[in-house]
């Protein structure tokens, strides 16, 4: 009888010691896949947290209007992209840096392609071959006045906006203006129009594609120096800006 008791409390102790193991087991499993889940999670709110810049939400592709001018300025097709950039570099090269003029280049080129075309016709009645076939060009009455159209609004637009400026109603865009007209002057001094718009196109291929790349890093780069620009216009406004006086302001709408 008293190994009967004893073989059953050695077994009792052997699936005790067993079950415990289990248990230790399944606890640091769940420990552990609780501790994932926490280091997994922080990531996403800090996320969250970033603010964009100008107020994103959308994706820089639907950003710049999507279709095919968003899919060239971010390089989803390398070959069209850098052909586009190629051929406006070399244009940029033709009259900046060889100093060929525009004038120049459009009469060099018609008289090239017309002298091709009339000898072509004269000499395929020698040859036996068929003379080519130039093609008759329309300008489309629509599409011409869509465009028309677009730039009136635009411009009306743009006037309006200087009138509001101009109103002294609000006195900080009409300082941005000013900052932003004060540096576009000082980069013309230093170049032509030309110039400048390749600087612009060159921008337009470079920067998008960069910001898509790294946009958490600049978005939090530029949420930091959105929160300093901030305190420095307080500063400003409170000591300088809240003493000008302002322009009249515009009547209340009745409700």
């Amino acid at each position: 009888m008293a190994d009967h008791q004893k073989e059953e409390s050695v077994g009792e102790s052997l699936m005790d010691k067993i079950s415990e193991k289990i248990h230790s087991h399944d606890s640091s499993s769940s420990s552990d896949s609780d501790n994932d889940e926490k280091s997994k999670s922080p990531p996403s709110s800090i996320k969250s947290k970033i603010h964009r810049i100008f107020g994103r939400e959308k994706p820089v592709h639907k950003v710049l209007g999507g279709g095919k001018p968003a899919d060239i300025f971010l390089w989803r097709n390398k070959k069209i992209s850098g052909g586009i950039l190629g051929g406006a570099t070399a244009v940029w090269v033709l009259f900046e840096l060889i100093e060929y003029h525009l004038l120049t280049l459009v009469c060099h080129g018609l008289i090239l392609a017309l002298a091709i075309l009339f000898l072509w016709s004269n000499a395929s009645t020698f040859i036996n071959k068929s003379p080519p076939r130039i093609p008759e060009i329309h300008i489309p009455e629509e599409p011409v006045l869509q465009v028309a159209a677009a730039l009136r609004i635009e411009i009306n637009r743009a006037f309006s906006v200087l009138r509001d400026i101009a109103s002294g109603r609000d006195l900080k865009k009409f300082l941005s203006v000013i900052a932003g007209l004060w540096i576009l002057s000082i980069v013309g001094r230093w170049c032509n129009f030309l110039t400048l718009f390749y600087i612009v196109f060159v921008l337009l291929h470079t920067v998008p594609v960069f910001y898509e790349k790294y946009d958490d890093k600049i978005d939090a780069f530029a949420e930091k120096a959105m929160i300093e620009i901030k305190k420095q216009y307080a500063v400003l406004d409170s000591k300088v800006l809240s003493k000008i006086p302002r322009g009249p302001l515009k009547d209340k709408k009745k409700v």
